[in-house]
This record gives C-alpha cells, structure tokens and sequence, in this order.
C-alpha cells in the first residue's frame, strides 16, 4: 500500500494572514516532538508566529501523543492561539503510523473540503493486537479506504521504510512529505535550515527529508504488480559450504515444481524452515507437505495444499529456549535495536532480555527419553519451577550475558532428539493424519482443520494455552463428523477460541454443537 492518492501541486491551501492549524499523530519514540520542533523552527524563521503543544496522552514508547501547531504571520500582530485541536479545524493532520491517521480520521480531524493528509502505511502494532489470541492484527485497507474520501489531498505511503532506507527516522521523511505537498507557504530551503539547525543527524535527516518531498511531489515509484510477483519468486541468495549450497537448490527445484498456486507459500515456509534447522529439515517440510498435495488437485484451486504450506511451516518452527536465545543474539537482531534506538556515539547502550522459562521449557532441552522420566516426576518438575520460573534479566550487550544466550542458541544442533521435539513431532502428526483422514470424505473441513493451528502461537505459557485451545477444538470433529455444515462450524469453534483468552466463547460454542449429538 505504498501509493500517492491525489497527489498534491505546489499550490498552498491556505492563504497568507490565516490560522494554520497542523496536528501530528505519532507513537511515542518515534519523533512526533522532534517532527513538531521542526515545523515550528521553519514557520518562526519565515516569520510566523507559532504555538506548539504536546495534547496530552501516553508519551512514551508506543503510546500514542497528538502534536499541535497553529501558526499565523506576525506582521498581522499576535494571534490567540488553541492549545488543543478541534474536530472540523484543521489544515493538516500528520499521521506517523497508519492506525494514527486511522485515528485522526475518527476523531474528526480529517474533513474532505479542506485537510491535507499526510501518513505513512507501515505499521506498529498495538499491545491490543499483540494480545489477541491468534491474529490479532487489523488490517490496513478500510483505513486507506476512508483516508481517500476523507481527506481533501492525500498522500500515503511507507514513510518508514523511506527514511530507514537513507538512514535515518521517520520525523524526516514526514518532514519532507509535509514540505514536498505544499500545505505550508515556506520554499524547501526553509524547511532543510531547520533541520541543519538542528545540529543532529543532519546529512543523514536531510537525505531522508529529500526522499519524502520526491515522494509527495512524484508520487514515488511503486512497483508494478508483475514486478512484485516475479521478485517473490526470486531465489534466495545464500552462502554456506558447497554440499549445503547444492541441497538448498535441491530443495528450490523442488519447489519450482509445485503447482504454481501454491510455490509462493511454499517457498516462504522453506525459508522459514531452512533458517530454522537446516536444510534437512526443509526437505522433512516438503515431504510433509507432498503428503497434502496426494490428497488435492487443481479442481479445488488447490486451497488445501496452500493452508498446508503455511500451517505445516509454522508447526515446524515452534517456539523453544533455543529458539528464542538464538534469536536474541543474531547480528540483524542488534543492528535492529541500534536503528531503532540510535544512540549517541559517545553512549553505551545496554540490552537487557526478560526471560521467564517454565519448568517444562527447561526439561523440553533434555533428551527425549530422559526428559519424558523427569516429567513425569511431580518433585523433580518442582525442584526446576522453584529454580527457573521466577524470571530472568540477562544483559544481552555484555560477554556473560550474550555467551549465555549464545550457549543455549547453539544447541539447536541437538534440538531433533529433545523431548521437546519429541512432543511437537506427535502432536503435529497428530494433526496431519486428522487431516488425511478427512480430506477424501470433506475437503473443506479439512482445510479449516489445518487453519485450526493458527491457534497455536508464541512461547511458554502463551503457546501452552494456545495447544489447549487447538486440541479442545480438534475433539469436537467426532461430533462434527457426517455434518454438511461440519466445515462452517469448526470455522465458528476456531473464531470462538479467538476471541478471548479464558475461552469462555469456545465454551459456549461447545455445548451448542454438544447439544447436536443428543
């Protein structure tokens, strides 16, 4: 979604000697201030007076703030300024996430005859859709869809990933969008002093500022829908030795001679895999997923076999001690945190990691026939609790902390004879033979069978709840079993299970289908 909607001229939509009147709606920790200091620093040098307020909220990381401008010029002597903004009121809204300028939308502040508004399309995701169980995330096209009827200029596009791109934070690429649709009377070079003004990141900021105001001026360049496609089926590039390298290939040959409908899933859940453990595993994955395609065919636009790709993939990437420790000490993983953070160059940043392993995460690293003994010793399982699940604080950034993690990261080389494995092995075929022996008599009661593992999810206790719920779900088929209407009511079990974490809607949807078999 990375498009220009009526692209703006360089025409101002206000006149000289009116009220501008600007909001920003940012996530905290992502520059709103630093946006607004700017905004503010270019219309006091082109000789306006300016208001700037912080409209109150949760300001810190992630919580959302709303940034206020008004200005007018000076020579008309000093206006009264609001300090808060009015629904209806203003000239333009800056929306630095897209469900911020969802938000500014439903608060009024958007109005088709005179609003300019600019927003990025990437997102941050809320604590809300974090918690949902399953997907929680809203999607982004009924925001989009109102931003276009809304607004009485529009430009969207993923300002992030602009300024990311040149090396900087999104502050400077709105900063350039907001200058490149000519909603304020400044030149640009008003805009770039203010900046260099700054003394921070400059050239950095300036490059990113430049990028946006292209963005709001030319509309960008979005890639064609073909171009996109034949990207996705690109092949990786990878680097590794030669005997690995040739089984890799192996494996995207392989994939090249799927169906074609499904290669795309397909390839992204090897990836996933291959990263995972290793290319025999990937080539496990696809044995797995063969199996799935014995049982489809073209007649059904091969929708089974897609589900398959995908759920398969994520069953196989489960969520353990390694997993998470190797995650937390990948080079991509701090580069992250640094651009996320950017700290001075004469600070010490430090990374501290929130650990809270249960004792079954614990006993899952042992070997499986040894762990399935310690599991099943109510005073051993308690001895591990008592010691590991009261939380850890482990500075990633130091040698102790980072050797540590890097430690139990490595022995992922050992990960397919833990009991862990052992566990998630039989319940994922568990799983698929469930599957095979429904596909011939209901195909689509089938394919919600495999979308049924989007239950499962995360880590620890999380993924815990989450298999109660899926295998709670997954018994209700005997009832189901014959029904006409099996598929759409394993549909509504699984949305039931979503939608609350103590599953009093799945229980309720139980004892209705529970209430058939009587």
């Amino acid at each position: 979604m990375n498009k220009i909607i009526q692209l703006p001229t360089a025409e101002t939509q206000v006149t000289q000697g009116e009220i501008i009147k600007l909001a920003c709606l940012a996530v905290g920790g992502q520059g709103g201030g630093v946006l607004g200091n700017w905004i503010e620093d270019t219309a006091r040098n082109e000789g306006y007076a300016c208001q700037a307020t912080s409209v109150a909220g949760v300001a810190q990381r992630t919580g959302s703030t709303v940034y206020y401008l008004e200005m007018a010029p000076a020579e008309n002597g000093m206006p009264i300024f609001s300090l808060a903004p009015s629904q209806g009121d203003l000239d333009i809204v800056i929306g630095a996430e897209l469900m911020e300028t969802g938000r500014a939308i439903m608060r009024g502040f958007v109005t088709p005859d005179r609003t300019t508004l600019i927003g990025s399309t990437h997102r941050v995701f809320s604590i809300a859709e974090k918690t949902v169980p399953g997907d929680g995330i809203i999607g982004p096209d009924e925001v989009q869809a109102a931003a276009e009827v809304a607004a009485h200029k529009l430009v969207l596009h993923d300002l992030e990933r602009v300024a990311t791109e040149n090396g900087s934070v999104i502050s400077a690429s709105l900063f350039g969008a907001l200058a490149g649709s000519g909603a304020l009377p400044f030149p640009r070079k008003s805009y770039e002093d203010a900046i260099r003004r700054s003394g921070k990141g400059v050239e950095a900021s300036l490059k990113a500022f430049g990028a946006g105001f292209d963005v709001a001026r030319t509309g960008g360049l979005v890639p064609d829908e073909d171009v996109v496609e034949d990207s996705s089926r690109a092949s990786v590039s990878v680097q590794g030795p030669s005997r690995l390298s040739r089984a890799w290939k192996g494996l995207e040959a392989h994939v090249t001679s799927l169906p074609a409908a499904v290669q795309d899933m397909t390839r992204a859940g090897l990836q996933a895999v291959v990263d995972y453990q290793g290319v025999d595993y990937g080539k496990e994955y696809l044995d797995r997923l063969s199996e799935m395609l014995d049982l489809d065919s073209a007649k059904h636009d091969w929708e089974l076999s897609r589900e398959a790709a995908k759920y398969i993939a994520k069953a196989m990437v489960y969520d353990d001690v390694i997993r998470v420790a190797d995650l937390k000490t990948r080079r991509t993983r701090f580069d992250r945190v640094q651009n996320e953070i950017r700290p001075d160059d004469a600070a010490v940043m430090h990374v501290t990691e929130f650990m809270h392993p249960r004792a079954e995460e614990i006993v899952g690293l042992l070997p499986a026939k040894l762990g399935a003994r310690w599991i099943n010793n109510p005073k051993r399982m308690g001895l591990i609790d008592k010691v590991f699940n009261k939380g850890r604080r482990i500075r990633s950034s130091s040698l102790s902390g980072f050797a540590m993690l890097y430690f139990v990261g490595g022995l992922r080389r050992w990960r397919l004879k833990t009991l862990r494995h052992a566990q998630e092995q039989a319940h994922l075929n568990a799983w698929l033979s469930k599957v095979r022996c429904i596909a011939p008599d209901d195909y689509m009661l089938a394919v919600e069978v495999l979308r049924c593992r989007r239950l499962i999810k995360g880590y620890s206790d999380t993924h815990a709840r989450g298999q109660s719920k899926f295998d709670r779900v997954l018994e209700a088929l005997e009832l189901l079993s014959g029904r006409k209407d099996a598929a759409d009511w394993l549909r509504r079990l699984r949305d039931a299970a979503l939608q609350d974490e103590d599953s009093k809607a799945l229980k309720g949807a139980l004892k209705t289908i529970a209430s058939f078999a009587k």
